[in-house]
Order: C-alpha cells, then structure tokens, then sequence
C-alpha cells in the first residue's frame, strides 16, 4: 500500500538527486481567481517535470543485479525523459516505448539523457503492451510511469513538501493523467492535514478519470483529443484508482482553451513557462470551478517541458 512511511522513506532516498522547487505566489493571480492560491513549481524540477521524483525513488531502489539488466518505460515525454535522467545516474541503461506523435522536445531531451527510444503507434498499440515486450525481450526492469508503490511514493515527496511550505492550504489541486502525482500528493496531504479537500483535474476531452469516479469503477476513453499531452491517458491506474477513490472530493475537467489562457497567464504575469499538462490544474481554480468556499488554495504545476514551435502557436492563437 501507500503509505506515509513510504513517502517518507523515499524523501531521504532522493534527497540531492532532485529539486527541492519552490512555492509561489501571484496577487494578479489572486484577484482573478478570488482566492489566496499557491503554486509549487515542478515545471523548474529536474529533466522539468515531477516525474524525477517517482523514477528516482524507483531506480535507487533497484538491486545492483536489476540495475545491470537496465530498465524499460513508457511515455509520452515527461516520465521518459526522468526515467532516461535517474537510469544514467544511476549507471543503468534505459529502453523506451514512445508515441510517435510524441513532442519532439520530449524526445530530443530523452535521447540526450542516454535512453534508447522505441517508437508506436497510439491508435493501433498499447503502449504498455510495447514496453512489456522490450522488457522480457531484453530481461529489463520496469519503471512504470504511476501503477507501482515506489513511484507513487516518489510523487508524494511533492506533497510532503507543498504542506510544509504551505501547512494551512483548504485545499489542494493537481493535474490528472494515470493519476500517480493526484494519488502520491493527496496521499502525503491528507496524512498531514486530513481535513484538506484535494481535487483532481483533467481535460474535458479526455476524462477517463472523472468518468471512472462517477461511476465508481475504472472506465476506459478512446486516445483523446486534447493539447494536453501529458494527460491523454486513456484509463486511471489500477493501483491509483482506489487512492483517488478515498481522497478526491471531485475529479474536475478544464477545456484547452482554458489550459492556453492560464499558460499565457503564467508566461506574461508571472514570467513562468508552463507546458499545457502543467497548467491544467491551476486552469481549473482560473476558470472558477472550485467550491466557493475554497480560500487558500495550493496547485501543482506539474511540469514545463514544451516545444518551441507549439508554444509560438499557442502564443499567437485568440484569448488572453
């Protein structure tokens, strides 16, 4: 299970392999939203994303004999790219399953940490199913990106930290794909505060999590159509699921064009750059769909990995 203990253990694991990112604040952003609202920034985290955490906790935990057999991962970017970063220091090597519509900054930066990248196709493969086969081929270790206890005992360390940064937040927000960062950080708030109210969020076009919730089962979605790249997961994971089932008050859903106004809001006021997944939950407390009654607000920014090219479009595109 996850537990405190775990989050706990794999803090000291980490500890000087990753970020300690800070926690920000924005009165602009105050007076948009009508609420006290503070970001941790893990757009400024390692390889740009939260994942670091996760995939750094898992490879140290790996015996010198799994080590020399190297890993295998899927992704389509962020935890390649953390994975591919913590293998090499780690002294491992690293093979992974990527779409091939992937970012093309996501794969670059993956290749430049040392990982060997396989490429499918989305709509025709599972690309769990594709790791799998490079893993028993090659005799790898898996590093999933959420359904494993040391991962999401890795992600957690991103909560850990939010609560003491910000001990009296009402609530608590981050985005949603596979759902190992809600899972881990709800996880480490709740054990610290269990009165905080903790939402995850994902895009309206691919809310395989809100539906899964409503139902109170696990549902599957076709590959969805959504800029958010890092959360186009198609099901919420077996082991995050129950997790989110316990802490989540509600899953929430965002459009892109709200996902692009708050990443240009965050370029512009407050001199961050945000990729569209990284913006997903603060869009949400932007575009008013808390409870009224949430005042001190904290929100992941989960990542800031972004092409050159997209960004340069979203920037010129309509809305502010």
């Amino acid at each position: 299970m996850l537990t405190f203990q775990l989050i706990n253990e794999a803090a000291a694991r980490i500890r000087g392999h990753i970020h300690r990112t800070p926690v920000v604040t924005s009165r602009s952003f105050n007076e948009r939203a009508g609420r006290e609202v503070f970001f941790k920034c893990e757009n400024l985290q390692r390889a740009g994303a939260f994942k670091i955490r996760g995939a750094t906790n898992k490879i140290l935990s790996l015996t010198n004999e799994e080590k020399s057999r190297g890993v295998a991962a899927f992704s389509s970017g962020n935890h390649a790219q953390a994975v591919a970063l913590a293998s090499r220091e780690a002294g491992t090597s690293a093979v992974i399953a990527m779409p091939d519509d992937a970012p093309r900054a996501k794969v670059e930066a993956t290749r430049a940490y040392g990982a060997e990248i396989i490429f499918y196709d989305r709509l025709r493969q599972d690309r769990e199913g594709v790791a799998i086969e490079i893993a028993e081929r090659d005799g790898r270790v898996m590093v999933p990106p959420y359904d494993d206890y040391l991962i999401l005992a890795g992600q957690g360390t991103c909560g850990l930290e939010f609560l003491e940064e910000a001990p009296d937040l009402d609530c608590l927000l981050t985005p949603c794909s596979g759902g190992g960062l809600f899972a881990g950080v709800s996880t480490a708030a709740k054990s610290i505060n269990s009165a905080i109210r903790c939402f995850a969020v994902e895009p309206a076009t691919a809310d395989d999590t809100r539906q899964s919730f409503l139902r109170g089962e696990r549902v599957s979605i076709p590959p969805p159509p959504t800029i958010a790249d890092g959360l186009r997961v198609q099901s919420p994971g077996s082991l995050t699921f129950p997790i989110l089932q316990k802490t989540a008050e509600d899953v929430l859903t965002v459009t892109d064009d709200e996902i692009i106004k708050t990443m240009k809001f965050f370029l512009s006021r407050m001199k961050l750059l945000v990729e569209p997944s990284g913006a997903a939950a603060a869009a949400a407390v932007l575009a008013g769909k808390l409870p009224t009654d949430a005042k001190r607000v904290g929100v992941v920014i989960s990542g800031g990995n972004i092409d050159g090219e997209l960004l340069s479009q979203l920037l010129a595109s309509k809305g502010k």
